[in-house]
């Protein structure tokens, strides 16, 4: 499978585009300077303990207190409580190496045995702040590097599931029992498999010192304080996904493409040649295709090429997909062939918005009805085989006998949703029109404002193509060429396709729009 990660930097956000074979699969917006990621470890102080929920309401420094089950406190509660009250007593730091554990929780324990009001705890960000909710959290601290997960306070090791070999299961195990820290639990990650000691010792330290670093800023932190911050989201993406399928991360930003190359030094020195910067002009979304495949996967219809088309709403407490099979009739096979036909199809397109969107909690599929049991089971592994591909935690159930298939799948942050809608393109959603001959002398005034009285410089036009046209061809008639003679400074023009016929924007010398 080919594999590219387009990245789209502007100055308030990133946009990271994730292809698989030129199909756009994951969208990622970054907010830059975000706070409250998922990873985000903050000393909290608790404000409210909820009894009848079995859980504590957590300032974090938020608008919203952050919420915090019983269950998300982890075994080892006790001894991270104890460190974090010694830490913040001692200015001389504490090591984890020289600390001595408590005992583990109960499962079925009380939180109000655990946790008092006003206290301080430390806690990381599980679920980004969604809605009117605020972030959830866990106290159960864990550390994600390339090859292994470090957690403070444990002492078990885990492999991942997908490595399968039990003596690389062993082998792993027994490297990872001969480098590991004191009094510190290692999840080994799935793309372990194979590697050297040296590779997971490396990896290992790494994370180690982002636990000491942790540490060492206790004695002067003051609740509520964010203590450290999980890498961005682009480097989280190439640290979770990043494998020999990657055939190219391009990029339009010249200081972002150095920081992803000196990242990919770090964790894939092999594959630093697939990072490339985009120099061409225009959109690097544009230019990939990438805008043209938000505009058609997002909304309530999704239409496949065969014909099949997708209905999808969202409700306050699940999702539903409806699944219709259009005009996609083989006159050839029966009505149960055509339905598993199509059935087998949507399959692969539900998985994919699944992990488009981000669309997490119930998700319930209404798939064409079929009467045998061997059609339904193949629907079933269809299904299973594409969700594989979904780094979110989720679980499937069979078709019921109503053909209805239900998920469930984790959500870390809020549901990537697009509005796709366009308003009319003549009256911009007024019912009025304004005569189109006009546009020119529209742009042509807004121009001159803001040339002559706000005296802004190095403008940038973005216009429809045929816009475009009209303005910048023809040596003699061009009403581009007028404009540099008449405003004495160069007018740059750009051609957006996505743009409405009578759509233009001004940009200034930063690339942000200027309003007008």
């Amino acid at each position: 499978m080919n594999k590219e990660l387009i990245i789209n930097s502007t100055p308030n956000e990133v946009e990271i585009a994730l292809l698989e074979d030129k199909l756009l699969v994951e969208l990622n917006k970054e907010k830059s300077n975000s706070e409250f990621a998922v990873g985000d470890i903050y000393l909290g102080r608790v404000k409210k303990i909820m009894p009848g929920l079995n859980a504590a309401f957590v300032d974090v420094g938020y608008g919203k207190d952050a919420f915090l089950h019983y269950l998300d406190l982890g075994p080892q509660i006790n001894s991270l409580m104890k460190f974090i009250k010694a830490g913040l007593s001692n200015t001389h730091g504490l090591t984890l190496s020289d600390f001595k554990m408590e005992e583990d929780i109960q499962k079925s324990g009380r939180i109000t045995n655990v946790l008092k009001p006003n206290q301080q705890i430390l806690v990381q960000v599980a679920k980004e702040p969604i809605s009117t909710k605020g972030p959830r959290v866990t106290s159960e601290l864990s550390f994600a590097g390339r090859y292994v997960v470090l957690i403070p306070f444990s002492d078990k090791i885990s492999v991942s599931q997908k490595i399968k070999s039990p003596e690389e299961r062993n082998r792993l195990k027994r490297l990872i029992a001969s480098i590991k820290p004191r009094n510190c639990g290692v999840i080994i990650r799935t793309v372990a498999d194979g590697k050297l000691v040296a590779d997971l010792d490396s990896d290992l330290r790494s994370l180690h010192k982002k636990w000491e670093i942790t540490a060492q800023k206790l004695p002067s932190a003051k609740a509520p304080m964010k203590i450290i911050g999980e890498i961005d989201r682009t480097s989280a993406i190439l640290r979770d996904v990043l494998n020999e399928d990657f055939n190219n991360i391009i990029v339009n930003d010249p200081a972002l493409h150095e920081e992803i190359r000196s990242y990919i030094q770090k964790i894939a020195p092999q594959k630093i040649g697939i990072v490339k910067l985009h120099s061409s002009k225009g959109s690097i979304f544009e230019h990939f295709g990438i805008d043209k495949q938000i505009k058609a996967s997002f909304g309530k219809t999704i239409t496949i090429k065969s014909g099949t088309y997708l209905i999808i709403e969202h409700t306050e407490a699940l999702h539903v997909i409806d699944i219709n099979s259009g005009h996609r009739v083989n006159s050839e096979q029966n009505q149960e062939s055509n339905a598993l036909d199509v059935n087998l199809e949507a399959a692969t397109e539900v998985a994919r918005q699944l992990r488009l969107r981000d669309m997490g909690g119930i998700i319930v599929i209404d798939f064409i009805d079929m009467n045998q049991g061997l059609n339904r089971r193949k629907l079933y592994d269809r299904l299973k085989d594409e969700m594989k591909k979904d780094r979110a935690k989720h679980s499937i159930l069979p078709p019921s006998k109503f053909g209805l298939v239900q998920i469930t799948r984790q959500r870390v942050r809020p549901e990537m949703n697009v509005q796709i809608l366009e308003k009319c393109p003549s009256c911009d959603g007024t019912g009025e029109i304004r005569p189109s001959i006009l546009v020119t002398d529209d742009i042509e005034n807004n121009v001159s404002y803001l040339i002559r009285e706000q005296n802004e410089k190095n403008l940038l036009l973005c216009v429809h193509p045929y816009i475009y046209a009209y303005l910048t061809k023809g040596f003699f008639s061009s009403i581009c060429r007028k404009w540099r003679s008449k405003y004495k400074q160069k007018i740059r023009i750009e051609s957006m396709a996505s743009y409405h016929l009578l759509e233009y924007h001004f940009f200034n010398k930063a690339g942000d729009e200027i309003k007008i």
